[in-house]
């Protein structure tokens, strides 16, 4: 794709993944892109690079703006491997461009390049950067989600930088998000924006709300939003901080995810009368069965809904390999403010629902207990039992989320 400007003399050069479908392991069935873009004054400016992948692409697109040699200055927000691994590239054409970072990712870049050669400035929280018209304030975002972590905001422009904070991982002609909800939807773009922060961003709610919350008491006035990856925003920058804010404290819709595996069938089977009970108590269920969806689907529903419900069978006496991966992946995300109970089935010896919920316990979820299990396969009073088990798993999601409502999440 060619360069778009996204603000006067501001230009996206990034480049768009059509193919990737798999990020660091996290599936990405929409694709991706890597944004990166470049600032035209009296010192050009060039904000982030892109994945060593697509280095000659970005590179082209900047070269039909302007000679990349004239490059006066490189914003280097985040030095994970999609968003600097072609810094190299852009400083043989611009040698003696200087590079802005923050400290950590001085000592993070030296493990990808000898830094030896190139003019650096490591930058806090409140340095600013004069470019001629514009002038450049850094905000540092350490562990959002890499320590190196910053954005970049331009003043005159009300334009901010974002890196990865506000992505997502769609490939589309696209470039802003009015576009993309013109030939796609706004349902189509929550989604994944609900995708991306679950997988990526879930840890690190506190750490977001307290940026936000920094980001307004500076009285910085936000028009435009440019992320790392996917739509940048225009049409409403507004309504994506609200979005971050209620991810961010724990908002969640008051439905319940039965997330599952089988082996013959048998846990299959029960979740059909777990999800009834759920739906007979009027909450929303949806059923996402492990080896037909990827696991990051599975975790952007277990991240929407107030509760989620575990089934397992066991093999050799231990959870179904499926469903110890997506435990281990979802530990890892820290999931807060969810309710969780576990069912499943076995043969001649149990064991996998009662390490579903010692892992359910060690994350710190609120756990509804006890769970269900069945030998071998559901009977007609098993049925009774897994749709009393959603039934009162249900009303407990309910009373869960009030409660979660009152001490101020939503």
């Amino acid at each position: 794709m060619k360069p778009v400007e996204v603000r006067d003399k501001v230009y996206w050069v990034g480049v768009v993944d059509w193919a990737i479908r798999d990020f660091h392991g996290y599936e990405t069935p929409r694709g991706t892109s890597y944004n990166n873009y470049l600032i035209l004054d009296d010192e050009p400016t060039l904000v982030d690079t892109v994945k060593y992948d697509f280095a000659d692409l970005t590179i082209k697109n900047i070269g039909a703006i302007l000679d990349p040699g004239a490059i006066k200055n490189v914003i280097v927000n985040h030095i994970e491997n999609d968003h600097a691994t072609s810094l190299d590239r852009v400083m043989q054409l611009a040698p003696h461009a200087v590079i802005y970072m923050t400290e950590r990712a001085q000592k993070g870049l030296a493990r990808f390049f000898d830094l030896s050669a190139w003019r650096i400035k490591t930058v806090k929280t409140g340095d600013k950067l004069k470019i001629g018209k514009r002038t450049v304030l850094f905000l540092e975002t350490p562990m959002l989600h890499w320590p190196d972590s910053m954005v970049s905001y331009v003043q005159e422009d009300k334009l901010l930088f974002s890196q990865d904070a506000f992505g997502q991982h769609i490939a589309s002609s696209a470039r802003f998000d009015d576009d993309y909800i013109a030939c796609e939807s706004i349902a189509e773009l929550d989604d994944a924006v609900l995708d991306y922060y679950a997988n990526i961003l879930m840890p690190f709610g506190p750490l977001i709300e307290k940026k936000i919350g920094e980001v307004q008491t500076l009285g910085l006035e936000i028009e435009v939003i440019a992320p790392d990856h996917g739509v940048i925003w225009r049409r409403d920058p507004g309504r994506i901080l609200q979005m971050y804010l209620d991810m961010a404290r724990g908002k969640a819709a008051r439905s319940v995810a039965v997330v599952y595996d089988t082996m013959w069938r048998s846990t299959e089977q029960m979740t059909q009368f777990i999800a009834r009970g759920v739906q007979d108590a009027g909450v929303e269920c949806r059923v996402i069965k492990l080896r037909a969806s990827p696991i990051s689907v599975a975790t952007k529903e277990l991240w929407r809904a107030r509760g989620t419900l575990i089934g397992c069978p066991t093999l050799n006496n231990i959870p179904f390999p499926t469903i110890a991966q997506f435990l281990t992946y979802i530990r890892g995300l820290r999931p807060k403010n969810r309710i969780a109970g576990a069912f499943g089935s076995f043969g001649w010896g149990g064991g996998a629902v009662k390490e579903v919920y010692a892992a359910i316990k060690q994350m710190g979820l609120e756990v509804y207990e006890p769970g269900v299990e069945v030998v071998y396969r559901p009977g007609p009073e098993d049925e009774q039992r897994c749709y009393d088990f959603g039934y009162g798993f249900a009303e407990k999601v309910k009373e869960y989320d009030l409660k979660f409502q009152d001490i101020g999440g939503g």
